[in-house]
């Protein structure tokens, strides 16, 4: 599983880091995270809003930062 968050890196893109990292160790599963700061690489993805989180190609979130239940509900969807 790809996971990938889009922002410029600023304090929300961290906290969105941090709760899809806690997200994936509490829920045992195996991603590989990746951030996104480059400008044209997260508009490729139709994103104008961050911070984003990207789940395996699919776009799960736009303009704020998940709850660690969303983010495991996705990481389910995945599995």
């Amino acid at each position: 599983m790809k996971i990938l968050i889009l922002g410029p890196g600023c304090p929300r893109c961290h906290e969105t880091e941090k709760v899809v990292i806690d997200a994936a160790a509490e829920a045992g599963v195996a991603a590989a995270i990746e951030k996104v700061t480059d400008v044209m690489k997260i508009a490729e993805f139709g994103v104008f809003g961050t911070p984003a989180v990207v789940v395996d190609g699919k776009v799960k979130s736009i303009g704020k930062i998940p709850s660690k239940n969303e983010v495991k509900s996705w990481l389910k969807e995945g599995a």
